[in-house]
Order: structure tokens, then C-alpha cells, then sequence
């Protein structure tokens, strides 16, 4: 993907509150809103796996 489409990805993200983010400088950091979010994406790996 190209940066600006991850941006755009990103920016739908943190619209829906599944990720905050953290400025540090010129850099920002992403990470998942909460544990409820966590446990939703893990649940989806799993089971993406099994297939």
C-alpha cells in the first residue's frame, strides 16, 4: 500500500475509535483503543488461522 493509503486507512481508524495514536516529534505512533478492540482483532486472527 502506498503511505497516503494507509494514512487514509488509519485515519478511518481512529474515526471509529479502534486505534489512538501518539505524536513524538515527526513520528506518531498507532496502537489499539482498548482490550475490548484487542480481544475483536485476536478473535478475527484465530480465526482467519483456521481456514
Amino acid at each position: 500500500m502506498t503511505q497516503s493509503a494507509i494514512s487514509h486507512q488509519l485515519r478511518v481508524l481512529r474515526g471509529g475509535n479502534l486505534v489512538r495514536s501518539r505524536r513524538d516529534g515527526k513520528s506518531v505512533f498507532y496502537s489499539l483503543s482498548d482490550d475490548h478492540v484487542r480481544t475483536v482483532v485476536r478473535t478475527a486472527t484465530e480465526h482467519i488461522r483456521e481456514v
